[in-house]
């Protein structure tokens, strides 16, 4: 445990100086986006001092990483929030869309794999390979546009836009921040289903992209282990396909299928920014690319060392789950 732990910190080290390093070597000045391109010099030289960019950029990551150490990003230039706030106000918003995403995905991808491996060869197999292969290699802001104006503007089977519509706004308890499940907790079905109007699409798009990544590596994993001796030798013996095929084939590749969807999870926790943009949800990515575009180099930085974070931390989490159903990987 405390190899991991050193590990972790030593990752999130290496990250905050190399976020940090191309932040300030970026062209970007945080001075100009502060203060405008209409201050004087002198208001642009105390700002300077003030933001300590006259120091050396070891100086500057030194006490930068000070304030992370006690929970402060520093301030927000285009909120005029504290960045950590903002954070904590956007981050439930990706999360709800991700762990949505991720269930779409798992729930489709594993069986899809699983059967696509026992009919390999067949149709069935072709057609999930072809699923997994559009969703591997169509940009997703091509199948968002798509999307949206085949279920939004066409069919008008779901909202966009926002997470829900003003008028509900507020009236949900804010108990996790996931506004689905917040609305189940406070049994506020018609909330619900109007949040769940809005995340239904964009989650939808981004379990499509889970489910081709977990299928794709469920077959390769079930094909390994259909071609085992133990499954042969089991046939042989007059078991059922049934229990051949998902008692001990599946149930050799549980362990391996852990770290997929664990991978798969983080991905969408850190790679939601194009759907974000295109679905206009108010999450992390949206939140990270304003910032960027507004030069808030206290935003930027903020939000790349959370969503950096989460994504070691979920790594390391699969190692544990790995090491803790297959003992053979300690």
């Amino acid at each position: 445990m405390a190899k991991t732990i050193g590990s972790l910190c030593v990752t999130m080290l290496g990250l905050l100086f190399v976020t940090f390093v191309i932040s300030r070597m970026s062209g970007i000045d945080p001075v100009l986006a502060l203060v405008g391109e209409s201050a004087s010099k002198e208001t642009y030289d105390q700002t300077y001092r003030e933001l300590g960019l006259d120091q050396p950029i070891l100086v500057q990551f030194w006490d930068y990483l000070m304030g992370v150490l006690q929970g402060d990003f520093g301030k927000s230039n285009l909120t005029a929030r504290p960045v950590l706030d903002d954070i904590k106000r956007v981050f439930p918003a990706t999360l709800e869309l991700a762990t949505l995403g991720t269930i779409f995905g798992v729930v489709l991808g594993v069986p899809l794999g699983v059967i696509a491996a026992v009919n390999k060869g067949r149709w069935i197999d072709q057609v999930a390979r072809v699923i997994a292969l559009v969703g591997y290699s169509m940009p997703i802001f091509i199948l968002g546009f798509i999307a949206i104006v085949f279920f939004y503007a066409h069919l008008q089977w779901v909202s966009y836009g926002s997470r829900v519509d003003v008028w509900y706004e507020g009236i949900v308890p804010t108990v996790t921040g996931m506004l689905t499940l917040d609305a189940i907790l406070d049994g506020n079905w018609e909330i619900f289903k109007n949040a769940f109007s809005y995340i239904a699409l964009p989650a939808g798009l981004l379990g499509y992209y889970s489910l081709a990544y977990i299928s794709r590596m469920t077959r390769s994993f079930m094909l390994e282990q259909l071609s085992s001796e133990y499954v042969t030798t089991a046939r042989v013996k007059g078991m059922s396909e049934w229990a051949v095929i998902w008692r001990h084939a599946f149930g050799n590749i549980k362990v391996q299928l852990i770290t997929v969807i664990a991978l798969s999870y983080a991905n969408l926790l850190e790679g939601s920014v194009l759907t974000e943009i295109i679905f206009a949800w108010p999450g992390i990515g949206n939140y990270l690319t304003t910032a960027l575009l507004s030069a808030d180099m206290n935003a930027v930085l903020g939000a790349t060392v959370v969503v950096g974070l989460i994504f070691v931390c979920l790594n390391i989490f699969s190692d544990l789950l790995y090491k803790y159903f297959d003992p053979r990987a300690k």
